[in-house]
């Protein structure tokens, strides 16, 4: 079990049981029973991610912008959370956390239960997710997995799958699900446990380190859905001190994107020292292969984007129809309701030729040095479903 580092005392989250409609009870250590306020931000401000792991290179713009500087000033901490995918926004709804990355899927969970929370950074400027076929046994055609076992790591991750699905003309009342646990949903699809698996970008280059070859359906190249999105309680936005905080919090997440995509192999290298097993695990070219399919979902096509983290609310309003269609939601979401652009301008209003030149002037190692990025680039969906 990954050991976090922390900000001194014991972590909020040690505390709290989450049960599976969102009520947090306490354990007991003593505290509070039912929901708490919003914790105040002159506490480190705390980042949730939503799958019991920060071991992986999905959140390296916090680690390359960490190292650069760019969150100096501020009293910031990440959590993994607990493995359950829908964590991320019980923790900040009752204020254990302050900020949650969950998928679309889990956003809609969060509104169904009544949770005030709100988008504030569109990360997923694509959709990450694909699905996870041994060789030679996928199909570009979902409609072929009605009757079929997917594998998730999570129960809660279904509500990813079905809109996605869904989206694409499945029927998903024939579809069934199998929760096979997190880390080992991939081995049990390559041990034959089911008939396919969801996954996402970056983490197909870290399954390929273990072993894991598969060919995939690719929401990048097939889904016009979100993907996962930095979210926070609706109430902070109208406190200005809170506001203000967070537009600097999303200024360095933004810095550490462009920094990464100035300079993918100088980011990698800041999440490998901060975790050495990963590095030792992944090693430099299939870390490098991972951002990559990363930084393609997190900046989408920039040139109609209002920058990083901006949302497309045409696509957001069409996954929220989506649901809605399903029964995922019981009322119908408007997009700008619960996404916001607001802190868009102000997260890139960044000095971008000090991001250059921190990119430029990064000094890499020789085994980083040796990487062809454009090689790895010209290969990055080969594993595509032809």
């Amino acid at each position: 079990m990954m050991k976090r580092p922390t900000t001194g005392g014991m972590s909020r989250r040690t505390f709290l049981q989450v049960s599976a409609t969102g009520v947090i009870t306490v354990s007991a250590l003593g505290g509070f029973a039912g929901r708490a306020s919003a914790a105040p931000y002159d506490k480190a401000f705390t980042w949730i991610s939503p799958r019991g792991t920060l071991e992986v290179l999905d959140d390296f713009p916090f680690w390359a912008g960490k190292k650069q500087g760019y969150f100096e000033g501020l009293d910031v901490e990440m959590q993994p959370g607990p493995s359950d995918g829908t964590a991320t926004v019980k923790f900040v709804d009752v204020g254990q956390a302050d900020m949650g990355f969950p998928s679309p899927g889990v956003f809609s969970f969060a509104l169904q239960n009544g949770m005030k929370l709100k988008s504030v950074f569109h990360m997923g400027a694509l959709d990450t997710f694909s699905i996870a076929f041994r060789k030679g046994e996928g199909s570009n055609d979902l409609k072929k997995l009605e009757g079929k076992t997917i594998l998730l790591g999570s129960a809660a991750w279904q509500s990813i799958v079905d809109p996605m699905l869904f989206a694409q003309g499945v029927d998903v009342t024939k579809v069934k699900y199998v929760e096979a646990g997190w880390p080992t949903w991939a081995t049990a699809l390559q041990a034959g446990q089911g008939d396919a698996a969801l996954s996402w970008e970056g983490l197909r280059a870290e399954w390929i380190a273990k072993g894991l070859d598969f060919e995939y359906w690719l929401g990048v190249q097939h889904s016009k859905l979100p993907a996962n999105t930095f979210v926070v309680r609706a109430a902070d936005l109208e406190d200005p001190d809170k506001k203000a905080y967070l537009e600097k919090y999303l200024k360095g997440w933004a810095m550490g994107l462009q920094f990464g995509y100035l300079n993918p192999r100088a980011a990698v290298e800041a999440v490998f020292e901060q975790f050495p097993t990963l590095a030792t695990n992944l090693g430099p070219e299939l870390g490098t292969s991972s951002i990559l399919e990363q930084i393609n979902v997190f900046r989408g096509d920039m040139a109609k984007r209002g920058g990083w983290g901006w949302h497309d609310m045409s696509s957001w309003q069409d996954f929220f129809n989506v649901v809605y269609k399903l029964g995922q939601i019981k009322t119908e979401v408007k997009a700008e309701d619960v996404c916001t652009n607001e802190l868009i301008k102000p997260a890139n209003s960044y000095d971008a030729a000090k991001v250059q030149a921190d990119a430029d002037g990064y000094k890499l190692t020789d085994a980083f040095q040796k990487v062809d990025v454009e090689k790895i680039k010209s290969t990055m969906f080969d594993q595509a479903i032809k």
